[in-house]
């Protein structure tokens, strides 16, 4: 059975009423068929990335806003809605296009139940290497940070449960925020002998020597592959510096040439950069460098049906990005005939978590992990009356949210909360949970601050925010999304120029004179010795005052100059 057929049997079950829910014959005897496809090639690539240590299913809602600018205006990843189902010859109404839009989404969640959960992973992880025996098992990075438990372990939980699941090679960018001694403890002791970590761009700053190993070669059907680690480029710009202050990070492309061809003249016939770049710069990357049969992509959590072929001089590169927090599993089956790549076959599965029984060693490791944290995690705060999301180029529900416990607890005339990609979603009916706060607040500067800025200030920063999302220039991009925004009204123009991006502040319907001075709140600093009361402390105690938790709207700004993008549902 191939993609098509499998996404066809979801449709037409879900049309002849048989929710995933419900479909005991779905979730055992179909599973079976949906997730079984034929093996192609010699070599067979499984990746993962931007988990955000979330163990157990979870829902987790896909943009109706991301923009592309420059060269990649209108083209995968910038696609969302309807506009992305066209491009990918995606039938509407099915399991296919819940997994990839935000379509229909409180509905189609209910319908087609969770996604992910690394007992479900697991499961389909051991069906597709029975059938591939020829595999590699590829993590992207961010997987040790974005639930209570990994903040409360430093990332140990994460780590077992991805040696369980048979990780062999990883990256990273949110590990960092552990700090450079954590990593390298857990690096040291904790993935030795089981799980490589790696990084080409990463330096010292002293003398320049690498911290991490740049690729390890593998041997798989007779095939030797290499994969090459790159870690984020942006991580002392993106998180606090002092966490990694004698590393340096960066792009580095001269220096991924340099091992791409160490590569190839110790024999690999296959050359994988395990990337945690984000779509953008992955693709402008494929352009510049040669000898790269396959990038695998994250950080940006861009789910994408198939990947991008890039032409470059050396020949072309498959880019490929597998969404974020468990909930996609990518596989690509390589024909490697005389040295080369002679052909692909791609799937990026959707993990139904109702599709896939929980395998038994994985989730009894996950209870055992969460069993001193249970009762703290289930603490019920509220119960919310709309869809709590937080994905999307400008606002999200649960940034709302945020924005409004800032504002009322802080006392302030206007609230930041930075534009996070991880975060998991809430139906509307459902009790607000400690878990979810942490799902959407546990890193290591969760400190909530009050400032007085002047409103020249609050442009300028908002302007710097603005142009590390819509730069035209991908290596400019730093990925996150813009600030979420409380209290102040503004217009986006992501097609202007720095400095001409932020227009029409407004505060309660008044423009925001230059010079006067205003109260902000916000949270995550990244100055070293920040202090304030930890976000979640502050956010649970607001929706325990509150109990009842109406629909938000998101504070989203006027757009101008994008008419017509199909990256804006």
């Amino acid at each position: 059975m191939n993609r098509r057929e499998f996404l066809e049997v979801l449709a037409a079950a879900a049309a002849a009423g048989m929710t995933l829910d419900s479909g005991a014959a779905l979730a055992q005897g179909g599973a079976d068929a949906l997730y079984r496809f034929p093996k192609f090639g010699n070599v067979s690539l499984l990746h993962f990335t931007d988990c955000h240590a979330q163990l157990l299913p979870i829902f987790y809602r896909e943009p109706n806003i991301n923009i592309g600018v420059g060269p990649r205006a209108g083209e995968p990843p910038h696609l969302v809605g309807e506009s992305l189902l066209k491009a990918f010859k995606i039938k509407p109404g099915t399991a296919e296009a819940h997994a990839f839009t935000y379509l229909d989404y409180t509905a189609a969640a209910k319908t087609y139940g969770k996604v992910g959960g690394f007992a479900h992973l697991a499961t389909l992880v051991k069906r597709l290497r029975a059938e591939r025996p020829n595999s590699l098992l590829l993590d992207g990075g961010d997987t040790w940070q974005g639930s209570a438990v990994s903040l409360w372990t430093k990332g140990a939980d994460m780590i077992e449960a991805c040696k369980l699941l048979g990780v062999e090679v990883m990256t990273g960018h949110w590990e960092f925020t552990y700090g450079a001694d954590r990593v390298k403890e857990a690096i040291e002791k904790e993935l030795a002998l089981k799980i490589e970590f790696l990084a080409q761009n990463v330096k010292t700053v002293d003398f320049g020597d690498p911290v991490f190993k740049p690729f390890t070669l593998r041997k798989i059907g007779g095939v030797t592959v290499a994969v090459i680690g790159q870690a984020f480029p942006y991580t002392p710009i993106a998180n606090p510096r002092y966490f990694v202050a004698e590393w340096t990070f960066g792009i580095q492309e001269e220096e991924l040439q340099k091992q791409v061809k160490a590569a190839r003249a110790k024999g690999a016939q296959v050359v994988v950069l395990l990337s945690h770049n984000g779509s953008d710069i992955d693709l402008k990357l494929a352009g510049r460098v040669t000898g790269i049969d396959v990038i695998f992509g994250g950080h940006t959590h861009d789910a994408i049906p198939q990947p991008t072929v890039v032409k470059n001089r050396g020949g072309q590169t498959l880019v490929a990005n597998s969404g974020s927090n468990g909930k996609f599993l990518s596989v690509l089956d390589l024909d490697v005939k005389r040295g080369k790549v002679d052909g692909y076959r791609y799937r990026l599965l959707p993990v139904f978590s109702n599709l896939l029984p929980a395998d038994d060693a994985m989730a009894k490791l996950i209870d055992t992990t969460r069993a001193p944290h249970k009762a703290k995690l289930e603490q019920k705060l509220a119960v919310t009356e709309g869809l709590l999301y937080r994905r999307g180029n400008f606002n999200g529900t649960f940034d709302q949210l945020i924005c409004d416990a800032l504002l009322e607890v802080k006392g302030a005339e206007i609230a930041f909360s930075p534009g996070f990609r991880w975060g998991t979603t809430i139906l509307p009916g459902q009790p607000v949970t400690f878990e979810h706060v942490m799902d959407q607040t546990a890193i290591t500067y969760p400190y909530s601050t009050l400032n007085e800025l002047t409103g020249e200030q609050i442009k300028v920063i908002l302007e710097d925010i603005c142009d590390n999302l819509f730069n035209p220039d991908p290596y400019k991009q730093q990925g996150g999304d813009m600030v979420r925004i409380g209290g102040l009204t503004y217009t986006c123009a992501p097609n202007a120029k720095m400095g001409g991006r932020i227009l029409d502040m407004r505060l309660a319907g008044k423009p925001i004179e230059p010079d006067k001075k205003y109260k902000v709140a916000g949270w995550a600093p990244v100055a070293e010795g920040a202090q304030g009361e930890p976000i979640w402390d502050l956010v649970a105690g607001w929706l325990k005052s509150k109990r009842t938790i109406p629909a938000r709207k998101p504070n989203v700004p006027q757009l101008r100059g994008v008419a017509g993008n199909p990256g804006i549902a």
